[in-house]
């Protein structure tokens, strides 16, 4: 598939996708998350988690069981050697630091790395679900999201104003836009979008951040 051809949210998807390594245990969130999968290379082989008590999770397209629903409540299928187990043993993986990758989206994120993605005051919201745990017991969590909200406002803060979801958790942020890496320091601009230059980031980004001196095609 030409990059040319993918919408902001597969930009961003196709971008995740490098960051996992064959073997990982990976927790995707719901929405743009659970669209990683489709571009990790056939050398790369994941074990996909799910909070609601499998691990083992195959694709969400093609054949699926109406019965297996991943956490985002979409029908899915399991692969060979998946395994079905209760929610205690499946936040027990989560908060024993057996994840090693999770990919959220997220409503904001801030310089510090905290993260909002769970709720917005006076609107209706089922909960939390596990985003709390996995943002803690993950060995790595990657927010990926579009980098600004529907009416234009930047969703990259300089503190986020919403409730958060965890405290300096934050490791990577991917947008269609760019990449950003959480530092003691703050925010760290890795890679540009191919045709984005710096004043666009600037423009579009609330948080301050420093640029990485050799700056990545984003690729």
């Amino acid at each position: 598939m030409v990059r040319t051809q993918l919408n902001s949210k597969q930009v961003i998807a196709a971008r995740v996708a490098k960051e996992l390594k064959d073997g990982d245990v990976v927790n995707l969130g719901i929405g743009l998350p659970t669209m990683v999968p489709n571009f990790l290379p056939p050398e790369v082989n994941v074990i996909l988690q799910s909070e609601n008590g499998y691990i083992g999770l195959g694709p969400i397209e093609g054949e699926v069981d109406p019965d297996l629903v991943n956490a985002g409540g979409q029908p899915a299928s399991i692969l060979p050697g998946g395994a079905f187990f209760d929610s205690l043993f499946s936040f027990e993986l989560i908060r024993g630091g057996h994840v090693d990758v999770t990919v959220l989206g997220g409503l904001e994120v801030d310089r510090k790395g905290n993260l909002a993605n769970w709720m917005v005051p006076g609107k209706m919201v089922p909960g939390m679900g596990g985003a709390m745990d996995l943002v803690t017991g993950a060995k790595k969590v990657i927010v990926a999201m579009e980098h600004t909200a529907k009416n234009g406002s930047s969703k990259i803060l300089e503190q986020c104003r919403l409730p958060l979801t965890g405290k300096g958790v934050v490791n990577l942020i991917v947008t269609e836009l760019a990449v950003f890496r959480v530092t003691e320091e703050g925010l760290l601009l890795e890679e540009l979008q191919a045709g984005v230059d710096l004043e666009t980031i600037k423009e579009k980004t609330e948080a301050s951040f420093k640029v990485k001196p050799a700056i990545l095609p984003y690729e």
